[in-house]
């Protein structure tokens, strides 16, 4: 949203909330088209939704916070995804979780201070057989390592410089 005016901003609210003609029972296709546009939920965006659809903020922030799928933070330029699945869990998904948080100082739902990377932990990515499982934006990391894993970001990090 930081490119964009705040005008641009609510017009293109606007537009999502007709979209789904401004119902109540609209709200989470509502609240799935905003963040698929930004990437996140912002606070203006749920004050204009409030407005558009005559209910309060509470009950917006009660919905959204019920679903996994929503983040309030703009999220980083690449998403990490670790899987905490059965599989994933049993062969060390859980190390590979914590040792992605350690290495960029930040945990699940954080992005870090540069805005590059955040963190998710998800509970299945439907990769058992390549088991512990992570994924990058839409890259797809199996039998991932504390190593293997400490390689990718710094991987990353070498194509940001560049």
């Amino acid at each position: 949203m930081d490119e964009e005016s705040n005008e641009e901003v609510m017009q293109e609210i606007d537009r999502i909330i007709a979209e789904h003609s401004a119902k109540k029972s609209n709200l989470i296709p509502i609240l799935q088209g905003i963040q698929e546009h930004w990437g996140y939920i912002s606070e203006a965006s749920v004050d204009r939704i409030a407005s558009g659809l005559q209910i309060s903020e509470n009950t917006i922030y009660g919905v959204a916070t019920f679903y996994a799928q929503f983040r309030f933070n703009k999220p980083g330029k690449h998403i990490i995804r670790a899987c905490s699945g059965t599989a994933c869990h049993v062969r060390g998904g859980h190390r590979i979780f914590r040792g992605i948080g350690r290495r960029l100082e930040i945990t699940h739902g954080e992005t870090t201070e540069d805005g590059l990377y955040s963190l998710e932990k998800v509970a299945c990515m439907g990769c058992c057989a390549l088991a512990p499982v992570v994924v990058v934006d839409d890259e797809v990391f199996g039998s991932c390592t504390p190593v293997k894993v400490d390689e990718i970001i710094t991987r990353y990090n070498e194509e940001e410089e560049e």
